[in-house]
């Protein structure tokens, strides 16, 4: 991709979304660590049930650590891996106490140094939490980069350095939560949404996805609500008439 079809690339994505964040849950930059942590292998959607009521009672380190390992599973456990994730939150949360006066350190090395921690880890954190024009390659990432001929790379750190080397300055702030997004939503694994793609021009993926037929799509939508089985309702009968008088308490 041509360096004015970069520049254009990400000015469209800024315009749809001037200011985009994570969709991990956070309160402090320590339950964003924590997050991050939690969402390898795991969505964020998972990953913000299990901690929506954990970060209510454990929002610093010394408190995970008086949580305790088993009782950190008994909030995580709906999250994949969530054994070995554990003793990770509970490792690092002690290491940070230890060796970083409870802080949340500002540094790659630093941060890579902390159980659970790569470096995609690290780069999130650096970007949400301290600024830093870090880009994160996850699985969206990754296939945007390759599928739009972006950053096309063999390996997620191949992909990064790419996509540091050929995205403009003024862009680099957001281009992890842009391009994270727009992989998430629209330039999905299975079916891209190609007729909705803002930036579909400079793509090099063949053949475009087309917009759906709204007769077939009507179709669809129909077959399937056939298909569904109709909810009963838990009624209480009315032991003379035998008339349901509403559902039970």
């Amino acid at each position: 991709m041509k360096p004015a079809a970069v520049h254009e690339f990400y000015r469209r994505l800024r315009e749809l979304n001037p200011e985009p964040t994570t969709e991990l849950k956070s309160v402090n930059v320590y339950t964003l660590l924590v997050a991050v942590v939690l969402s390898a292998q795991a969505t964020d959607v998972s990953v913000n049930k299990a901690t929506a009521p954990l970060f209510k009672i454990v929002d610093t380190p010394e408190k995970m650590i008086a949580l305790g390992e088993a009782g950190l599973k008994n909030y995580i456990k709906t999250i994949g891996l969530f054994n070995a994730k554990a003793k990770n939150v509970i490792t690092l949360s002690k290491i940070l106490v230890e060796q970083h006066g409870s802080q949340v350190p500002r540094t790659r090395e630093a941060l890579e140094k902390l159980p659970g921690v790569g470096r995609k880890t690290a780069n999130v954190v650096l970007n949400v939490a301290f600024g830093e024009h870090t880009i994160a390659v996850d699985t969206h990432i990754f296939r945007v980069g390759n599928r739009t001929g972006l950053a096309p790379g063999k390996t997620p750190l191949h992909v990064e350095e790419k996509l540091e080397k050929v995205t403009p300055p003024e862009f680099k702030r957001h281009a992890h939560h842009w391009l994270i997004l727009h992989g998430r939503y629209i330039c999905k694994a299975r079916s891209p949404d190609c007729w909705r793609c803002v930036v579909a021009e400079f793509c090099t993926f063949k053949p475009k996805t087309p917009a759906p037929d709204p007769a077939e799509a009507k179709a669809k939508n129909n077959k399937k609500l056939k298909s569904t089985p109709a909810k009963k309702e838990n009624l209480t009968i009315f032991p003379r008439s035998g008339l349901p008088v509403g559902p039970k308490k």
